[in-house]
């Protein structure tokens, strides 16, 4: 049972809050206006959570430490839900209502909202990108899927949640990614900073350093580096030799068959190779430079 704590319900107001409206403005507008909208009082058992939360991992810790501050001191900011026929679903403060739950709490003070299914993808990444620091895979597959369902290229999905263009774009690029290697920075093995320069190197070879990089808890900057050696290496290998002037082989030939040695002939030096004294002074009898015995 829903218990109401005041008479206002917060209808179609909110459709003129996100008219135009970025929607960090329409939480902090909800949120300022809290102690005057409507409030209701939700039993747990009826509030699932938002279906298009992006946030898959919750830091134990935190949420309890969240649950005992509220065990002393209770919930201050209402949650925002949703009606729905199931019940009630989350729109925002997902983290409450987990910590309400460790607590054992039996209700949850509320403000009812008419949200539609596009305002609800977007403020429940919202509230997290703002607010808690998504994982970067799970920031990524929630950009991904704000694209997908709601027709938006990168530029407008950017005005909507208020980051770069860059930004969205270098974080969608971590979908590509090998999905174990999704899976490290989802388990929280790894970071952004550390999977960012792998995304440019072969993946087999990303690979290899991804777990070298959590077995011997490399940092970023470690990481940075070995990117760096195998580059250089790969631009080495790939460097493609001079061709020698056909001149200089010619003359290669000559001396060679001559001085019966290995010679080379370079831009501006000549490079004979000998055994051992007794052939340098062969060498050098050939030349001229010594007479013979």
């Amino acid at each position: 049972m829903v218990t109401k704590k005041r008479k206002k319900a917060l209808g179609k107001g909110l459709e003129d809050m996100f008219d135009g409206a970025n929607l960090q403005s329409v939480i902090d507008e909800i949120e300022k206006k809290a102690p005057q909208m409507s409030q209701v009082e939700v039993p747990l058992k009826e509030i699932r959570p938002n279906p298009y939360q992006p946030r898959k991992h919750f830091d134990e810790e935190k949420l309890n430490e969240l649950a005992q501050s509220i065990k002393e001191h209770g919930i201050f900011q209402p949650i925002i839900l949703k009606q729905s026929i199931h019940g009630y679903d989350i729109v925002a403060g997902e983290r409450r209502f987990r910590a309400a739950s460790i607590v054992g709490l039996e209700t949850v003070p509320a403000i009812l909202v008419e949200f539609s299914d596009q305002q609800m993808m977007e403020i429940a990444l919202l509230e997290n990108i703002q607010r808690e620091d998504l994982n970067a895979i799970e920031e990524a597959q929630a950009y991904q899927s704000m694209m997908s369902t709601l027709h938006l290229t990168q530029e407008e999905l950017s005005k909507r949640v208020g980051k770069s263009r860059t930004h969205i774009a270098n974080t969608l690029r971590l979908l590509k990614m090998p999905a174990k290697m999704q899976d490290f920075v989802l388990n929280g093995q790894l970071t952004m900073g550390h999977i960012k320069p792998l995304i440019t190197i072969d993946e087999n070879k990303a690979l290899q350093i991804a777990q070298k990089a959590i077995d011997e808890q490399l940092s970023v900057r470690a990481v940075e580096d070995i990117v760096k050696g195998i580059k250089l290496a790969d631009a080495r290998k790939a460097k493609p030799k001079e061709e020698k002037p056909k001149e200089y082989t010619y003359v290669e030939g000559l001396l060679r068959k001559k001085y019966r040695t290995k010679i080379k002939v370079d831009n501006g030096s000549i490079t004979i190779k000998y055994t051992n004294t007794s052939d340098l002074n062969r060498i050098l009898e050939l030349m001229g430079v010594i007479e013979e015995d």
